[in-house]
């Protein structure tokens, strides 16, 4: 009789893992699409002087100057990634710096 208990259990162990087995794991949760960053084009301008400035995320990226007589020029705005301080002990590096670009054709 205990050969016919052992069949008896096995399907009784094995009826008790099939529903554990045959559930999968739930669908992946999809990821939030990530918001677009906030752009602002801010355009200051009077008389003598076009100003121009780029914020991403409320940093400042780029500030573009353009005066009424003479060579457009860009102000480096003070951020970690853009350092091209010629003063090696200089804490802000070029932030603050104008600089033309002379190749712009």
């Amino acid at each position: 009789m205990n050969a016919l208990l052992r069949p008896a259990v096995a399907l009784a162990a094995l009826s008790a893992v099939l529903p554990l087995a045959a559930q999968t794991d739930p669908a992946p949760t999809q990821r939030q699409p990530v918001p677009e960053p906030k752009v602002q084009q801010i355009v200051i301008q009077d008389e003598g002087n076009r100003i121009e400035e780029l914020r991403v995320r409320g940093q400042t990226q780029r500030i573009h100057v353009q005066p009424r007589n003479g060579a457009a020029y860009e102000v480096i705005p003070d951020s970690g990634a853009t350092d091209i301080g010629s003063d090696p002990s200089s804490r802000r590096g070029a932030a603050g710096r104008r600089v033309w670009n002379v190749f712009n054709f």
